[in-house]
């Protein structure tokens, strides 16, 4: 199939795949607005703002967020650091050892939250006493949030230039210097997306948390127990302004990206 052929399939099925993606925040953006006590758009009732008045008022909902965020901050202060160490190791190890290792790393990933979740909390609490809570969540989450962060950042270094460390190595410096002033700044993009999807991979985990959260609630548990109780409305306005943060967020980069002048 040739390019003026396939260019109009190309685009149709461009179409369809945005719809499919957004049509769904457009519908749950939508029923924050429609004075209906469940989040439908049919039938619509009539246009009401309430809901962000209940959200607001919504201290449960409030400490489950605020529980979130402090959690996804702990998963990066964890989970990073662990992630580049590990894609530092892979990649001073010889390249057989490189694919056990490998193997090992990524097994977190593909083992289910459940599991994860479980084996945790009997592990800390049989070994070190430690019960389900705040700090729990954060090392069942960040040991397999990790492995994510190592796959970003041994993405990054394949492309890492090692005779700059070899010539500031002979010029003087110490390992940690080459770490701080030619690795660490290399590593920076990966690095900050890394920690973007580490805390966002903590704040979405349902799976994993809920063995380990203790008498704590998150905003992903909080929400699926209101939705076996029923789920308001207000629960769309709070993913209405995370979406509108998140695309402000977007633009703002974007507009400082175009801004920021190329580096010679």
């Amino acid at each position: 199939m040739n390019g003026n052929h396939s260019s109009p399939v190309m685009r149709a099925y461009l179409a369809v795949f945005l719809i499919y993606l957004f049509l769904p925040l457009v519908i749950m953006g939508l029923a924050t607005f429609n004075d209906s006590r469940f989040p439908t758009i049919t039938p619509w009732v009539d246009f009401t703002t309430k809901w962000f008045d209940a959200l607001f008022t919504d201290g449960k909902m409030w400490d489950a967020l605020w529980s979130s965020i402090v959690i996804g901050l702990g998963v990066i202060a964890l989970a990073v650091p662990t992630g580049v160490a590990a894609a530092l190791i892979l990649q001073s190890v010889h390249k057989r050892a490189r694919t056990v290792l490998y193997g090992i790393m990524v097994s977190p990933l593909l083992t289910p939250g459940v599991i994860i979740g479980i084996s945790t909390l009997i592990f800390w609490r049989e070994r070190f006493g430690v019960g389900g809570g705040p700090l729990l969540t954060i090392i069942a989450q960040a040991s397999f949030i990790s492995g994510y962060v190592m796959l970003m950042v041994a993405a990054r270094l394949e492309r890492f230039d090692r005779t700059l460390e070899e010539a500031a190595l002979d010029l003087g410096a110490t390992q940690g210097m080459v770490f701080r002033r030619i690795t660490l700044p290399y590593l920076a993009p990966s690095l900050i997306a890394a920690a973007f999807l580490a805390f966002l991979q903590s704040f979405e985990n349902y799976n994993t948390t809920m063995f380990v959260r203790g008498i704590d609630t998150t905003l992903t548990v909080y929400i699926a127990s209101k939705v076996r109780t029923g789920v308001t409305p207000a629960v769309n306005a709070l993913g209405l302004i995370l979406i509108a943060l998140t695309i402000l967020g977007a633009v703002f980069y974007e507009l400082k990206r175009r801004r920021t002048p190329a580096t010679p």
